[in-house]
């Protein structure tokens, strides 16, 4: 699957906004495996091929992340292999399509949540272990960084780092782009995760909106724990996920309106549309 045109080109518009003040800037890229890769890599072989240096950072084994000659590839040891991470990703995947209702759906996305986000959190403290290789990066002096925060290491390496980073993604468990952005979130037409409810609610169907907004903290808290204790011992300072992501210099939405209801969003939140699109084909005269 490729970007659309049009996707490809707003979302290097905005990059070329961070890089204004370099010629060829320098990018550091820290992705998500999986699909997550495939909606990123256009994006970062177009950077390269108009001019900026590219730095990806993966670990050792991995499902779809490889060497390319337009990008710099950097690689760290990880305690998976290729068929681990494939039968994660394809158990990960088969929760998604269990048809349920609440509140089932939301103990079976919850422990899926919890199961990828231990992977996720494992490879992250490999990478931020490598004490060589972090001190390579920060020797680099990049520009900004790139990544994809449904793994949040990118988002902690770049506060380390301190270089402005942009976050590239469909979205976040528990909605913490929008918490995070400081986005309103009415409960009259704001539907929370997991409730699987449209814009237009009736008043009971409000209420249970309320309450599961309620209940948020508390599960999302536990997933986001392990993230806090290794943002806060790598960091060498308290901080919250929340404020993390409250840094971001651009949320590039690999969504719009089409697909998701009505919401208020914050200025540096841009809508980049079809992400998973192929290009259309013209229609035949009959």
């Amino acid at each position: 699957m490729k970007l659309s045109l049009l996707s490809l080109s707003a979302a290097l518009m905005i990059m070329f906004c961070v890089f204004s003040q370099a010629n060829g800037g320098k990018l550091l890229v820290i992705p998500t495996d999986g699909s997550h890769w495939l909606s990123m890599r256009p994006l970062v072989e177009r950077l390269a091929q108009i001019g900026h240096k590219v730095v990806v950072v993966t670990g050792e084994s991995s499902l779809l992340i490889g060497e390319s000659d337009l990008y710099t590839t950097k690689t760290y040891s990880i305690p998976y292999s290729n068929q681990d991470l494939a039968l994660i990703v394809e158990r990960y995947g088969y929760d998604h399509f269990i048809q349920s209702y609440f509140p089932g759906v939301a103990i079976t996305m919850f422990n899926s949540i919890q199961e990828i986000s231990k992977v996720f959190g494992n490879i992250c403290k490999a990478l931020l272990d490598s004490t060589e290789l972090i001190q390579s990066l920060k020797d680099e002096m990049f520009d900004a960084l790139l990544t994809d925060p449904f793994s949040l290491c990118g988002v902690i390496l770049a506060e380390h780092l301190d270089v402005p980073n942009v976050n590239f993604l469909r979205g976040m468990p528990c909605t913490l782009d929008y918490i995070s952005a400081q986005c309103p979130s009415p409960f009259s037409y704001v539907p929370r995760i997991f409730t699987q409810y449209s814009d237009k609610m009736t008043f009971s169907q409000r209420v249970k909106n309320v309450l599961v907004r309620m209940l948020e903290p508390y599960y999302c808290g536990l997933t986001l724990l392990p993230w806090q204790q290794m943002s806060s011992e790598f960091l060498k300072k308290g901080i919250t996920i929340e404020q993390l992501l409250s840094r971001t210099s651009i949320w590039l939405l690999r969504y719009n309106f089409a697909f998701e209801f009505p919401r208020p969003i914050m200025p540096n939140m841009v809508f980049i549309g079809g992400i998973n699109c192929k290009p259309r084909k013209h229609l035949t005269k009959r």
